[in-house]
């Protein structure tokens, strides 16, 4: 059977990308996650206290789930799941499409009549996915609408979580989890699912929301329930229009629904159901024309991955600031990137001049000022990265600022007009691009808050060709930071912000703007599509000096006083399961799940 699955994979990717794919897979997982989810998992004594617990305005969760001569054994399990549940108040509506199946029959009647909060509804005939889903959306009476696919089980904690959530934030219209999938047997958890909080632009890159998903029920008679217009697809169209409707989404990050896989099912074989994945960029395209977003949306090669291409608007000015320090060498190369390279050509180019000594930089300067009309800035004293981009920015004339490093070299030639056409979404921010080193390694994949202490890098030395957990290394997605080698703001942001605060001279000065820029309503978008060079810090020297610690140290203490909140909570676009220590999602050493 595995090798029936490779052959298809190999046929999809081609051999080049499926050995690429393969080798990625092939890399060892720092802690495995089948004994990791046994000591994860809830105990008995969990359970218990989760069972005695009193709710005294509980909500009740109709589960739906649409069945089609559903295998007896699944049927079972998937029942017994529900069973199970340590939250008492829910019910359990089947939707019956296949009522001629005996063996089907016999299940629910004996289920139905064990407990009273599991109803049976019969349709005469299948009406697809999409529709007998809906009509257990008309049949339910709780509060909440959850959704359960007939061969896959619950957590017993899994409603316990959502009905404790929803008492933190009890306007929650939409909730989900994390998820992991199940061998056919149910012997083995593999391949977890550890999601950020809600995040769109991930969202229109993936359905990674999907499972275990409650919506509230005048949330789901608002849309209208399932299309089933997108079937195959049709949760993604429903989520995607929820999104847009929920007062607030929220993310439970427990893992608590278990997809299981089998040789039918696209959690094993995701290149078995192609009209699916035409269905979902289908469902992404509506979306865009329902928030009336301009926007592309492109399949790629990864089954149920998308890219969305935003186009520009109109032909503003770009404003490319790179501070310099002599290295006039580094700095040709970088801006002849940049001349040769780059499509878009509206574009002016400022150079902050910091204490140069070479003769050879300042003919550098004279050259670039005559022939390529770049503007040179002199700022006196000491290095501080925020106070040279600071004083740049006052002279630049662009409506759109790009903070650049002189250590960079451009590879894709329509990197300015791609993080433009991002930028320019009014809930847009900030845009940061996808990084590497020389050796074509990842230097800079979008930034976590928390990791190695305050902030760190994404999948750094990651080979080029990999696309990391989950693709999240080359797609589209909203991140809390991302890094100002490459780093593309609105004007209007930059100013309303105050530009980098300049206490922070050397660290951080980036992940504090972007962290600020969140707080404000704004966007911060990592676009691996817009790809560079980075030979990361080789003009600054090392921190080796006993005044660069201390400076180092002060910085440290800044974002520690100033952005305590998310350095206690975590990040919201990370996951409080993964690892701060390892730049590749791999999993946090556990305690008991609480």
């Amino acid at each position: 059977y595995n090798l029936l699955k490779g052959f298809r994979y190999l046929k999809h990717f081609g051999f080049k990308e499926f050995l690429v794919r393969l080798q990625e897979r092939m890399e060892p997982d720092e802690v495995p996650y089948g004994p990791w989810y046994e000591n994860y998992r809830p105990t008995a004594q969990e359970l218990a206290r989760q069972k005695a617990a009193d709710w005294k305005e509980p909500v009740t969760f109709s589960i739906i789930v649409p069945l089609w001569n559903t295998p007896e054994r699944y049927l079972k399990e998937m029942i017994y799941s529900v069973h199970m549940q340590t939250y008492p108040h829910w019910e359990l509506l089947l939707v019956n499409a296949s009522p001629s199946n005996e063996q089907m029959k016999d299940i629910l009647v004996r289920s139905v009549a064990k407990d009273p909060r599991i109803r049976e509804i019969v349709l005469e005939e299948n009406r697809g996915i999409a529709e007998n889903t809906n009509a257990g959306i008309r049949a339910a009476r709780g509060e909440f609408i959850a959704f359960l696919d007939h061969d896959d089980v619950l957590s017993p904690a899994a409603l316990y979580k959502l009905a404790e959530a929803l008492q933190s934030v009890p306007d929650s219209d939409m909730l989900y989890t994390d998820e992991d999938k199940i061998s056919e047997d149910g012997s083995q958890h593999f391949q977890p699912h550890l999601k950020p909080d809600f995040n769109l632009d991930l969202l229109r890159s993936n359905n990674y929301i999907c499972h275990f998903l409650a919506v509230r029920r005048t949330l789901a008679d608002l849309v209208e329930g399932l299309d089933g217009a997108y079937n195959g697809a049709q949760d993604y169209d429903f989520i995607l229009r929820c999104s847009e409707k929920a007062r607030r989404i929220t993310h439970v990050p427990e893992i608590l629904y278990h997809w299981r896989t089998h040789a039918a099912s696209t959690a094993d074989n995701p290149v078995s159901k192609q009209y699916a994945y035409e269905a979902g960029r289908a469902a992404i395209e509506a979306h865009l024309k329902r928030t009336e977003t301009p926007g592309q949306v492109l399949s790629l090669k990864d089954p149920g991955f998308y890219r969305v291409v935003y186009p520009v608007r109109e032909k503003p000015l770009i404003s490319i600031i790179i501070p310099n320090a002599d290295h006039s060498g580094m700095l040709r190369t970088c801006l002849e990137s940049i001349f040769t390279l780059s499509t878009w050509d509206h574009y002016e180019i400022i150079i902050v001049e910091n204490n140069s000594k070479e003769e050879e930089t300042f003919a550098y300067y004279r050259e670039l000022e005559e022939k390529h009309g770049v503007k040179i800035v002199r700022f006196e004293g000491a290095f501080n990265y925020s106070a040279v981009n600071n004083l740049a920015a006052r002279y630049a004339k662009g409506e759109y600022l790009l903070l650049l490093n002189n250590d960079t070299r451009i590879i894709t030639p329509g990197w300015m007009e791609e993080m433009l056409g991002v930028c320019q979404r009014p809930e847009v921010g900030i845009v940061g691009a996808r990084l590497y080193y020389p050796d074509n390694t990842v230097q800079h994949a979008g930034i976590v808050v928390g990791m190695g202490g305050i902030a760190g890098s994404l999948f750094v030395d990651m080979k080029r060709q990999y696309t990391g957990y989950l693709h999240k290394a080359a797609i589209l997605q909203d991140l809390s930071a991302v890094t100002a080698a490459c780093m593309m703001v609105k004007r209007s942001v930059y100013e309303e912000l105050g530009g980098l605060e300049e206490q922070l001279a050397v660290a951080f000065n980036d992940v504090d703007f972007c962290l600020r820029a969140g707080k404000a309503g704004y966007l911060v978008v990592y676009d691996p599509y817009a790809e560079l060079y980075h030979d990361e810090s080789r003009t600054r020297g090392p921190e080796d000096s006993k005044q660069k610690v201390r400076r180092f140290q002060r910085e440290i203490e800044y974002m520690r006083t100033h952005h305590l909140e998310i350095l206690r909570g975590g990040d919201p676009n990370y996951n409080k399961n993964l690892s701060l220590t390892k730049w590749n999602y791999s999993l946090k050493p556990e305690e008991r799940m609480q």
